[in-house]
Formats: structure tokens, C-alpha cells, sequence
């Protein structure tokens, strides 16, 4: 059984991370955030996937000036992400803002550190210290792995946040090597108690991103670390919910949403599952019911992992036993496999 490393409870808005609650899924908004009718329809549909939190880029005053819009036409809390200027902090804090993000890499003069301290803190805003490997500091001293750096670059403004007596932190050291992220998020697990964000950065495209994603993420919540996540693709940000909760779901970790089982095909099979699994996938999407479905091509594995699920097809030549719940309720034509499927997830 996983063990979870303990670490400090810290509120982003109505949303708990660390001191063993939940883990919590998180996204980014790939809008203009000056926009601010698209930026809320955005982060509305993020929210119908499951998502928890969602970061947005602050990359200037304009977009600093929207968040009290976009924070009014929304429900989940709203992570300010900052870079190069600690002012788009402070303005963000004063439109309302549920979390920060600062990077090491371009945001460490301890007095602008602490400029945004001095607002925050009145208001119980944490802010996460967020290393990328793609934008360290320079580094002085001694040669060190990249994950050394990482970890060195973010205890760094841990200790200025502490020394300003403020301990409203959590922390993320990515990188997009996935050997590098591990051992960074490790030897930071060993150092602190402060809750910690997992992702891989710049992970790509969907097919190889969330493979790299599930790597990375699966192995430290496997040894109990991390808190919070985000997937990052190179994609729809609602893809990058639905590969969290499916890393979630995989370690038994959340149970959000269904869980489709399908068989890969072989040369028994005399449907079109392919086909299928998918129409079922895609009809599954916005159901947030952790239910089991199976959708399998022949009489090998068919009717056992049919009869498993909440519900399971078990296909053979042109017709299907339908089953519910371990019980076989009827047959159905292969015309008919995904509404008959589909109405019988609707009655549980």
C-alpha cells in the first residue's frame, strides 16, 4: 500500500493541498487572458472535466487588470502565474487572486520578494515556488546535476518566504526529463513539509506527453510525493484533466469519472471495437460517476471482464452479451452495441 509523505496543509481558495487531502487536479488556461469572455468559458469548461484549480498567465498590467472579471465569472480558485515582474503580482493580488506562482528563475531580488509578501500575507494567499529547469539561475558554485540546481534554486526562496515569516508555500521543481524531475521532487521531499506540484514540463503533443506525464507523475506519487498536479500537453487543456484523473485513477489514488476497459483486438475478434471504445470514450467524457465499463471483442476475456464491471459488453460475431452488474440483462445487435451499452450506463 502507498504511503503518502506527510506535508503542511495549505488553502488555495475553498481547495485544501497537502496534509493528506486528496490530490488535487490542476490545469492552465490556454487563452488570452486579456480576453476575458474566453478565458471564462474556458476555465467553466475545465471545471465540468474535474478541475480543481486552474492557473492563468499574467504576462502583463492588461491581463493583471482582467482577473477581477474572470475571478467574478468563475467558481474554482485561480493561480496568478508570474514571471520577470513582481508588479503583475501585486496587481493580481488585488484583483482577488486565489494563489501565485513565482519563478526563481526570473523573479529573486529579496525585495521585490518581499513587496509581494507584505500583500499576501494579509490576505492568506499561498504562493508556489516554481522551478523549471528551462529557466534556472545562473549558478556560482560547484558543478551539480540539473535536479540539484532545481532543488538548490527553490530552497532558496523557501528560506526568503520563511525569513519573511510566511509559510504559505508549496513548491514544483519540473523538468522534461523525467529522471531529472523524479530525483529533484525526491531530494526536495527529504529537505521540507511543504506540499509539492508535480508535472513534467513541455511534455509534447498528447500521445508521448502523457506516456512522459505518467512516467514522471506515477513514479513519485507511487513513493507517496505530490500534492497537486498538472499534466502539461501540448493541447486542449481539458485533455490535460482527463490524463490526471487517468493517472489518479491508475494508482487508486481519486476515483473521478469511469473507467473504460477495452481489449487491445486480436484475430478473434469479429467486431469493430476500435470504433467502438472510442464512441463509448467519447460518450463517457463529461460523466463524473466512478463507474466501471467494459467494452471486449471476444469469448476469451470477454464475458469475465463484462461481468466485473458495472457494466460490460462482450462482443462475438455481429452480437453482444449486454451485463449489469455481474448479471447478463439481454443481447443486442452489433448496430446496436453502443446505444444499448449506453442506456444501461444510464440506469445505475
Amino acid at each position: 500500500m502507498m504511503r503518502r509523505r506527510a506535508s503542511k496543509p495549505v488553502r488555495v481558495g475553498g481547495i485544501t493541498v497537502g496534509g493528506g487531502a486528496p490530490v488535487v487536479v490542476q490545469s492552465m488556461t490556454k487563452t488570452d487572458t486579456r480576453d476575458v469572455r474566453a478565458t471564462v468559458n474556458q476555465i467553466r469548461e475545465l471545471e465540468e472535466y474535474g478541475c480543481e484549480i486552474v492557473r492563468i498567465a499574467v504576462p502583463d498590467e492588461q491581463a493583471a487588470q482582467a482577473l477581477s472579471s474572470i475571478k467574478r465569472g468563475v467558481r474554482i480558485p485561480i493561480i496568478a502565474d508570474i514571471h520577470f515582474d513582481y508588479r503583475l503580482a501585486l496587481e493580481s493580488l488585488k484583483a482577488g487572486i486565489d494563489g501565485l506562482r513565482l519563478n526563481p528563475g526570473n523573479i529573486s531580488e529579496p525585495e521585490q520578494i518581499a513587496a509581494v509578501v507584505k500583500a499576501a500575507k494579509p490576505r492568506e494567499v499561498p504562493i508556489r515556488v516554481g522551478v523549471n529547469a528551462g529557466s534556472l539561475p545562473e549558478s556560482t558554485g560547484p558543478p551539480t546535476s540539473i535536479a540539484e540546481r532545481m532543488v538548490q534554486a527553490a530552497l532558496e526562496q523557501v528560506h526568503l518566504l520563511e525569513n519573511l515569516d510566511f509559510d504559505l508555500i508549496k513548491i514544483s521543481l519540473k523538468a522534461f526529463d523525467v529522471p531529472t524531475s523524479v530525483e529533484a521532487y525526491q531530494l526536495m521531499a527529504q529537505k521540507v513539509a511543504y506540499p509539492l506540484h508535480l508535472g513534467i514540463t513541455e511534455a509534447g503533443l498528447p500521445g508521448p506527453g502523457v506516456i512522459r506525464s505518467a512516467l514522471g507523475i506515477g513514479i513519485l506519487l507511487y513513493l507517496g510525493i505530490g500534492d497537486t498536479l498538472r499534466v502539461s500537453l501540448t493541447a486542449d487543456p481539458k485533455e490535460e484533466v482527463r490524463a490526471a484523473y487517468e493517472i489518479l485513477k491508475g494508482l487508486n489514488l481519486r476515483q473521478r469519472g469511469p473507467i473504460l476497459i477495452s481489449c487491445p483486438t486480436c484475430g478473434r475478434c469479429e467486431v469493430d471495437l476500435v470504433s467502438l471504445a472510442r464512441n463509448v470514450e467519447e460518450r463517457l467524457a463529461r460523466l463524473d460517476r466512478p463507474v466501471k465499463i467494459a467494452v471486449m471483442g471476444c469469448v476469451v476475456n470477454g464475458p469475465g471482464e463484462a461481468r466485473d464491471a458495472d457494466v460490460g459488453l462482450a462482443c462475438g460475431k455481429g452480437r453482444g452479451a449486454i451485463f449489469r452488474k455481474g448479471e447478463v440483462v439481454g443481447t443486442l445487435e452489433e448496430a446496436d452495441f453502443l446505444e444499448g451499452l449506453m442506456s444501461v450506463v444510464q440506469t445505475l
